[in-house]
């Protein structure tokens, strides 16, 4: 849980965690995860390209739904996770550690002011406006 903690929250259901001071790791939340039931299938762009702030950037397939995953930071993206794409399963299962989609090298650090801290996800999620 202490991982948690340190990321930050869109309220698109998507989490970003510093992994130095200008990269960061993109994953969806366990809320996302849990709600969208099995997961089937993820698109995601290759490596080098860019994407922008609360902007679509792939899609995740379920058993339930198909769902578009946005982007809470602009940058480019330096890898994905091919363990994700080949195996969707992860995300159901550990979507903090194992199931993170994308890494990005960050364009403007302070777009993370945009974003909410764990207990301000926790309060918009209480407050039902997902």
């Amino acid at each position: 849980m202490s991982k948690e903690k340190e990321m930050y929250y869109s309220d698109e259901h998507e989490w970003v965690l510093m992994k130095t001071d200008n990269t960061v790791f993109i994953g969806i939340t366990k809320f996302a995860s849990d709600n969208l039931g099995d997961i089937v299938f993820i698109e995601l762009p290759e490596a080098g390209n860019d994407v922008t702030q609360f902007e679509q950037f792939g899609e995740i397939e379920s058993v339930k739904a198909v769902s578009e995953l946005y982007s809470p930071v602009s940058g480019n993206i330096s890898q994905i996770n091919e363990s994700v794409v080949q195996n969707p399963e992860i995300l159901s299962d550990s979507p903090y550690e194992e199931g993170w989609l994308i890494q990005v090298e960050l364009k403007d650090k302070s777009e993370l002011e945009n974003l909410m801290n764990l207990k301000d996800y926790e309060s918009f999620l209480e407050s039902g406006k997902d």
